[in-house]
């Protein structure tokens, strides 16, 4: 093959493209990936990376306000929004690096330009100078991911009006933030400048809360919201915003009527839409459903050769589904065997609020509006003696199963350092595990996981500590 001939092209270098690189390059094929901003894609630079050494230091700072809990009397503590700031950079940039090195070691090679369709099997690149040169391969994978949507009627402005990316690089600490959107991108927004001082205000048009949930968790996130401080509107909608002297007034519809919030920032947060644009897909006859490229279990679209993943590709947007998606979407590509189609309902879902939420499979509502007969049991964290040691009783562990066949038909999660704790449930429902056996396993003492254990048991009416 000559350098512009390949096996496999990947569009996008984000948290899908990378994976599926270096597992195509494991796997013996001559790999190319065409990136044109950064190795790591938004998770890494302005995702999932930052956002999470960003709230590392709202963690520690109620830390610091419950230190007189165990003893230690701090005082006054200065802070620098800037400092934090510069964590978070420190640490995306060393990932970058480290993808870099990783797509180097496995010898894929790695275009810095656009990517366009010009035929089936063959692409346009651009640079960033303007050059454009063709390479050709069997397989093309896109992994483009996905940008943040905004309403027409709030315009962002990266001053006043902000989006994920000015979030994420602060100059200082505002005093008041209004955030539109309570998925888990404004959700985690909202609890992380309420914990390092802010006031914030949430407001979503849904009738509840990250509104992907299952509704006691939303419920209970949003009271422990309210408990610090936080101002939750929900069924409500933000008709119009005015910018004077460097406050931004915000007009919102409620059920109560209408209202006028002034803030000094306002975080636009309602989502996210496929980057699909300026790729060559209309000439190819891709087909997309509700704006994202249609494909099957294996990633496949209707044009042969060609496939998508990641965020791209639908809901759910996550990393880990992206990732997932692009080691099944090669292997199948290069012909291994047992290759397993993705099943949605084995993905978990982590929001890392405070307090963090997560959950795998159904929620109680949807389990019932299915037809299933349930059994649901609930466990609190303040009866699990490790969450009391921590100071962090706040939350508690639901799980749903069928009541026929014993079947884990979901698991939600609410308290601290849960998203570490959901891969034991997504574990327990890969294996089909039933509340008899899980009943059964043996959880260390004296653990936060135990609550685990006792949810599951509650659900068999067998529950100890409460």
């Amino acid at each position: 093959m000559s350098d512009t001939q390949f096996d496999v092209i990947i569009i996008g270098a984000g948290p899908g493209g990378y994976v599926a690189a270096i597992r195509a390059a494991q796997l013996g094929l001559k790999t190319a990936i065409v990136e044109a901003q950064h190795l790591g894609g938004i998770c890494l630079n302005w995702g999932c990376i930052p956002t999470k050494a960003l709230l590392s230091g709202a963690a520690l700072a109620q830390q610091l306000k419950q230190a007189d809990q165990f003893g230690f009397n701090i005082g006054a503590v200065d802070f620098d929004i800037r400092q934090l700031v510069q964590h978070s950079r420190q640490v995306s940039e060393q990932l970058v690096q480290g993808i870099g090195q990783l797509l180097k070691k496995n010898q894929v090679t790695v275009f810095n330009a656009t990517a366009r369709f010009v035929a089936k099997e063959q692409l346009e690149l651009t640079d960033t100078v303007g050059a454009k040169q063709q390479i050709t391969a069997p397989h093309i994978i896109v992994a483009t991911g996905a940008k943040a949507a905004h309403l027409p009627n709030i315009p962002v402005d990266g001053q006043q009006i902000w989006s994920y990316k000015e979030a994420l690089i602060p100059e200082q600490l505002p005093k008041s933030l209004l955030v539109i959107g309570s998925g888990a991108i404004g959700s985690e927004f909202a609890s992380l400048y309420q914990d390092l001082g802010c006031q914030v205000t949430l407001v979503d048009i849904a009738k509840q809360i990250l509104p992907s949930e299952d509704v006691e968790v939303a419920q209970y996130v949003q009271k422990q919201f309210q408990q610090q401080g936080m101002k939750v509107l929900t069924e409500a909608v933000v008709q119009s915003v005015s910018i004077e002297n460097a406050q931004v007034h915000c007009q919102i519809e409620t059920a109560s009527g209408t209202q006028v919030i002034t803030v000094e920032k306002v975080l636009s947060a309602i989502g996210v839409k496929p980057n699909v644009q300026h790729l060559g897909l209309e000439a190819l006859g891709i087909e997309l459903e509700n704006g994202f490229i249609k494909v099957d279990p294996y990633c496949k679209t209707n044009v042969v050769g060609v496939y998508a993943i990641g965020d791209v590709a639908g809901a759910p947007c996550l990393a880990h589904k992206a990732s997932h998606e692009a080691i099944l979407c090669v292997e199948k590509i290069a012909g291994l065997s047992q290759v397993h189609a993705l099943d949605r309902s084995q993905i978990p879902g982590c929001i890392f609020t405070h307090p963090q939420v997560a959950s795998i499979g159904l929620t109680e509502q949807k389990a019932k509006a299915a037809g299933f007969s349930i059994n649901v049991g609930k466990f609190p964290l303040q009866a699990n003696g490790k969450a009391l040691a921590l100071g962090a009783a706040a939350g508690f562990v639901k799980t749903i199963f069928n009541q026929e066949t014993g079947e884990l038909l979901g698991a939600h999660m609410v308290g601290h350092e849960v998203t570490e704790h959901i891969q034991g449930f997504a574990i327990a429902k890969y294996l089909e595990a039933t509340d008899e056996s899980l009943a059964q396993v043996i959880f260390p003492h004296p653990t936060l996981s135990e609550a685990m254990h006792e949810s599951v048991l509650a659900a068999m009416q067998r529950a100890i500590h409460i």
